[in-house]
């Protein structure tokens, strides 16, 4: 499988993502730019997780329909042609970190997925269920992480 670059111009990979991004410091997602997608590749899915929130991963962004022409999103907006879906929060688009106080820090897993046909979703999808549907269709995938604590 091949890689997709992925990375941020707001923070590294594995650094503290900057409190403008976390649900307390003006919720808006961070600017990414991404190279190398597959030219087969169907559609981009953009996803954001977190794996420390408990038993089950948080979402805190799901975007799928992403054009494959598309080489990013700019801070607080939307990748070219992308859908965005509701997150664990009960919104729709960005939720920023929010850990709980005094927790370590929380890792915001970044993935960016080249699919080889369109996603179909159920109306309110979950972090496993994107998962699992993901497997399926994935041509080529970028991950980057950033981590927060409060």
């Amino acid at each position: 499988m091949a890689g997709i670059m992925l990375r941020s111009t707001a923070f590294n990979d594995h650094d503290m993502l900057p409190s403008r991004f976390s649900k307390e410091g003006g919720n808006v997602s961070p600017p990414l730019e991404w190279a190398q997608v597959p030219e087969s590749a169907a559609e981009l899915v953009l996803f954001v997780e977190d794996p420390d929130a408990g038993r089950t991963p948080f979402l805190h962004w799901l975007v799928t329909g992403i054009s494959p022409s598309a080489a990013g999103a700019p801070e607080g907006g939307v990748p070219l042609g992308g859908r965005e879906w509701p997150n664990d929060f009960g919104t729709t688009g960005w939720g920023g970190p929010h850990p709980p106080q005094g927790d370590d820090p929380h890792r915001y897993f970044f993935r960016l997925y080249a699919l080889d046909r369109p996603l179909e979703l159920p109306e309110t999808p979950r972090a496993d269920q994107v998962h699992r549907l993901l497997v399926e269709r994935d041509l080529a995938s970028g991950t980057m992480v950033g981590t927060y604590s409060r």
